[in-house]
């Protein structure tokens, strides 16, 4: 790399990593994950999805929840910001704690949602098929209470 050339690019353009926001929600003593098909592989993650132009890292988390898995929920804590790459691409995942609050079992899911599911800890941890090392991560943190303030993270949208 010469020196007019800035260290966070790459071809002249900016690496930029997919931002994206995860639930984990709590009852019972299990968490609501969801079921779904990733090129031809179904597997577990938390309610998550993209980040969307013009909305707030919290109405992400709340409307990515509500459309995976049917579920309201109020969001309670941060637990962690996680960044991960599969080689496929790198990601920044924002993960909040949620309490339940209602479920609409009428609501179509999102496309390659198989299903919405309620499961322990032992249970997550046994699965073979998680989408990502980040589902269990968040899920452990959040037992061994590493919970941050949810004005930890500012929105500053106009």
């Amino acid at each position: 790399m010469n020196r007019t050339t800035p260290a966070h690019t790459l071809n002249g353009s900016i690496w930029r990593p997919d931002v994206t926001v995860a639930c984990i929600v709590p009852r019972g003593g299990k968490f609501l994950l969801v079921e779904e098909d990733v090129r031809g592989m179904r597997v577990l993650n938390q309610p998550a999805g993209h980040l969307e132009s013009g909305e707030s890292l919290s109405a992400a988390a709340l409307r990515e929840t509500r459309e995976e898995t049917g579920w309201d929920v109020n969001l309670t804590h941060l637990v962690g910001i996680y960044q991960w790459s599969n080689g496929d691409g790198a990601f920044l995942r924002f993960t909040y704690a949620a309490e339940p609050v209602r479920h609409d079992p009428a609501r179509t899911l999102d496309t390659g949602i198989v299903r919405a599911l309620w499961m322990t800890h032992d249970e997550i941890a046994a699965s073979r098929n998680l989408r990502s090392p980040m589902v269990l991560r968040g899920i452990d943190d959040f037992l061994n209470g590493k919970l941050l303030p949810l004005d930890a993270v500012v929105s500053l949208l106009a």
